[in-house]
């Protein structure tokens, strides 16, 4: 019984019942528009005064509603919201962006006209059936004050089982009422997801979406470990050796905290790029991203001040390499050098070369293998976002150790997929 009721009078039965509302008011006009065909064609001056005068200016209207949902592109996006909001039905299974292909505008137009049709009965429905049923549960209390002196009833309603009756027969009619408003709307929230729902080019178009912002998502990750987690190995060396020294090497202990400032503040600038394209798409005003031309000597100077020897060979010029080849290859070499502080262990040389060979840009980290105990936890992430920078720049990276030596090389094309 209880379920009975819910289906009825429940939250999503009224919410329901106002979709069907909604859809009997945007049927007025053309109803309206029906009612100047139908009464010159019948040479009625009163089309409100006729019931099938009325129910044929609305059967003529509905057709004017779905040609509107066809040349209305926005109409599918409208109602599906409207579904979504008052129907209940899952915003998965609804489809969003305007229709566009000539099948998905018929369906938003057959939607259409069922909204309309169902909402435009139902409201009728609503507004005569309520008052009928009210006189109707009223009608023995009518007749037994005597109101039958005002009001002039047919003599079958003053006999007495007709009476007995008229209050149930009140009551089931508002029964009825609800049960056809909460059919209705079970029913248009059934069709919603075949009429509203996506079509493949919609869920292409959706799958592409996501797969772009999977995309930035990864990148800002990558972003974010590469610079985050260098400055952190960074400062944690630097402040670990000033620490030691504290006492007889203040003049070093003044470079580590200097270092460490510069490496903080720096890291901090790129976080604010970051966070203001997680915000807003776009970071106007943040700082630039690092690039391999404008920031590969602090970076050396910053990763030295740590206490790790880096040698270099820079036979590739920086300065003319592509901007976004001289980005990815600046996160490279940050990442390699701070898989190093990791975990290379202390006093060993960092080698570090770049070179430009077959229209590539070649980057090769090697430093010897620490032994065991020496090996600093961490990491995990660092050579899969190596790898995943240079797949989308089409690019192959090769890292691994051989005869004690870890080695990092990478090769970036200069033209192509970057």
């Amino acid at each position: 019984m209880t379920r009975h009721l819910r289906f009825l009078f429940g939250r999503q039965a009224r919410r329901r019942w106002l979709h069907l509302i909604i859809g009997g008011a945007l049927a007025m006009p053309y109803v309206f528009v029906g009612q100047l065909v139908v009464g010159p064609a019948t040479d009625s001056r009163y089309v409100f005064n006729d019931l099938s005068l009325q129910l044929l200016s609305f059967a003529l209207g509905l057709p004017l509603a779905a040609v509107t949902a066809v040349l209305f592109p926005l109409t599918r996006p409208l109602e599906a919201g409207a579904v979504r909001w008052l129907c209940g039905v899952d915003r998965d299974l609804l489809a969003y962006g305007p229709a566009r292909t000539r099948g998905a505008k018929g369906r938003t137009a057959a939607w259409f006209t069922l909204h309309l049709g169902f909402g435009g009965i139902i409201s009728g429905m609503s507004l005569a059936v309520p008052p009928f049923a009210g006189f109707l549960t009223a009608l023995p209390l009518i007749v037994r004050l005597g109101g039958t002196e005002f009001v002039e009833l047919p003599e079958a309603l003053e006999q007495t089982w007709v009476l007995a009756l008229a209050p149930v027969a009140g009551v089931a009619t508002l029964l009825a009422l609800a049960g056809c408003a909460a059919g209705s709307g079970a029913l248009l929230a059934r069709w919603a997801p075949a009429l509203l729902g996506p079509t493949p080019e919609d869920r292409l178009a959706a799958a592409e979406a996501r797969a772009a912002d999977l995309a930035v998502r990864n990148r800002l990750a990558r972003e974010l470990h590469d610079s985050v987690g260098h400055a952190l190995s960074a400062v944690t060396l630097q402040a670990s050796a000033a620490r030691r020294v504290l006492d007889t090497d203040p003049e070093f202990v003044r470079e580590a905290l200097a270092a460490i400032e510069d490496t903080t503040r720096r890291t901090v600038g790129e976080l604010d790029a970051v966070l203001g394209v997680l915000r807003d798409g776009d970071a106007p005003g943040t700082a630039p991203a690092p690039t391999l031309a404008a920031d590969l000597d602090g970076l050396l100077r910053r990763t030295r001040a740590s206490g790790l020897r880096v040698r270099t060979t820079l036979t590739a010029d920086p300065d003319a390499l592509p901007p976004v080849i001289s980005r990815e290859a600046y996160r490279i070499v940050q990442e390699g050098l701070s898989n190093a502080l990791k975990h290379a262990g202390d006093g060993v040389t960092v080698e570090l070369r770049t070179a430009v060979a077959d229209g590539h840009l070649e980057i090769t980290v090697e430093n010897p293998v620490a032994r065991a105990p020496e090996c600093r936890p961490g990491g995990g992430h660092g050579l899969r976002g190596i790898a995943d920078r240079a797949r989308l720049l089409g690019g192959t990276t090769q890292a691994g150790a051989a005869r004690g030596t870890w080695r990092l090389h990478v090769r970036l094309p200069l033209k192509g997929p970057a």
